[in-house]
């Protein structure tokens, strides 16, 4: 026995992702809606990147944060679903050990930093509407970019630190990883050693990086709603709160499939269940915000007309 879990050591460079298999014709469907979704999310994205760059009507922190959350949505969503279309047209469906660690790696790296701007975008909002006469002096580009270096360091901090963790463990149980990516939970299964430390490690991590920033957020749009409340006209009301509509939607979005992901992978549901929760994660709401700040923001689309049309706007 000692002498197979020796050898499964040492052997263990490749993994095979066992979502998606004996699916027959519909692979060539998923395939398809796979493609057409990445596509159109990163075009999407980079759309809002190159609007936000080339419009100066959108030089300032808001759409500057807009900018960091889709190159980070771009990063993300490219880390998993090239590779995840390759495999649905393979046979083999597996992934090197290199890819498996460069993947994980990126998921926490985008994922992460992408908590940390939603965290900087509500504090924007959160600025403009309470303290709206003081906006330009605290909100400086200075500032703004402390902000946004500070979330990519996060997801560099917590990428490194997770994955050189993980990866340092032996794995003699299986090759098979019940996913269609390599996350997390379903490769520590395969860890040959006693893992609850590292889950442990895993459930403060998770409370790092999703609980308390979404309650820094919350907390924030309590305070905003408190002033909205009291402003005396419906129509300033209504304004103040169309701000920060579009943002809300994306934390509800983001957080939300991000908890039911990271949360909820050892539960006893099917693993169709939670592959359906990591596709709305990985997916759904990377396709999602690109819609919702585009067709909500007149700024956008008036900058995306200029842009169609070949008009600078000074």
């Amino acid at each position: 026995m000692k002498r197979m879990t020796s050898v499964n050591q040492t052997m263990m460079n490749e993994f095979i992702l066992l979502a998606f298999t004996n699916l027959g014709q519909l692979l060539i469907l998923l395939f398809t809606s796979f493609l057409i979704i990445y596509i159109a999310t990163v075009m999407g994205n980079i759309l809002i990147i190159l609007l936000t760059v080339m419009d100066t009507t959108l030089d300032n922190p808001m759409y500057f944060f807009l900018r960091n959350l889709s190159s980070a949505e771009v990063g993300f969503i490219s880390t998993i679903i090239p590779k995840m279309l390759v495999n649905l047209l393979s046979e083999k469906k597996t992934i090197s050990l290199f890819g498996c660690k460069a993947q994980m790696y990126s998921g926490f790296f985008f994922g992460t930093t992408e908590c940390f701007v939603l965290v900087a975008m509500a504090y924007d909002r959160f600025v403009a509407i309470c303290n709206p006469l003081r906006y330009k002096v605290i909100m400086n580009r200075k500032l703004c970019m402390w902000l946004m270096i500070a979330a990519w360091a996060s997801g560099f901090s917590v990428g490194t630190v997770q994955v050189t963790w993980l990866f340092n463990l032996s794995f003699c149980r299986s090759n098979e990883v019940s996913h269609f990516y390599c996350d997390i939970l379903p490769v520590l299964q395969l860890a040959c050693k006693d893992t609850y430390i590292f889950e442990l490690f895993i459930l403060i991590g998770t409370f790092i990086v999703i609980i308390c920033p979404f309650s820094l957020i919350l907390a924030s749009y309590v305070c905003i709603i408190a002033i909205i409340l009291r402003m005396p006209s419906s129509e300033g009301r209504w304004k103040a709160f169309s701000t920060c509509s579009s943002h809300i939607m994306v934390v509800i979005l983001f957080y939300g499939t991000a908890s039911l992901t990271h949360l909820k992978l050892q539960s006893n549901n099917s693993p169709w269940t939670k592959h359906l929760i990591s596709l709305s994660y990985v997916i759904v709401t990377p396709m999602l915000n690109p819609i919702i700040y585009s067709l909500r923001n007149k700024d956008m689309k008036d900058a995306f007309w200029r842009l169609l049309s070949g008009k600078r706007c000074c």
